[in-house]
């Protein structure tokens, strides 16, 4: 029968040595739809979608409000706004021009429960967000608004800093040079 255990013998010593470092206590995801997220173009010319570059989502400030739940230990109501804006680029036709337009979408509202464990008066949660949007549908021109449906991905999380304590077996090694990109020569 085969040995599958570690030898220790084959890893250098180490220490340990402790990190201060973000905790996820808790996390959720969520899913938003925008069905006709309009956008008006300048007046003067026709303009062509190029592309859309979405900013990540961040917590309106002054929305967050966090509420213990009665008979529920260790979890809390949520409730907060979320904005996420954009940068639309069209191409004017005529001149060739590319022109952004920053817009944000509709404002997010959440009420959600989450899991925040007790903890001294001194210790503090923090709330974070991380969103991932995109477009789903091709961005159509229609009465001078270029038109489409927007998706947005959220995961909502619980963080808290601790200490960690965690096995070090040194420093990192010294990194190798950077290579040098190099243009093929065409006498070689």
């Amino acid at each position: 029968m085969e040995n599958n255990s570690i030898n220790n013998t084959s890893f250098p010593e180490f220490q340990p040595v402790s990190i201060i470092a973000d905790k996820v206590f808790a996390h959720c995801k969520q899913r938003e739809c925008f069905e006709a997220v309009k956008v008006q173009l300048p007046q003067e010319d026709q303009f062509e979608f190029v592309n859309i570059t979405f900013h990540p989502g961040k917590i309106i400030n002054g929305t967050l409000v966090i509420t213990t739940i009665h008979n529920r230990p260790n979890f809390s109501r949520v409730r907060f706004a979320t904005r996420i804006i954009f940068d639309l680029r069209v191409k004017n036709i005529k001149t060739g021009a590319i022109i952004s337009i920053t817009k944000k979408l509709p404002d997010i509202s959440k009420d959600i429960v989450l899991y925040i464990p007790e903890a001294r008066n001194e210790f503090e949660f923090k709330i974070d967000i991380e969103t991932a949007s995109q477009t789903l549908t091709e961005p159509m021109e229609e009465d001078g608004y270029l038109r489409f449906a927007i998706g947005v991905y959220m995961i909502v999380k619980v963080i808290g800093k601790v200490q960690l304590l965690i096995p070090e077996f040194g420093f990192c090694p010294e990194p190798p040079d950077c290579e040098e990109f190099l243009i093929n020569d065409a006498c070689e």
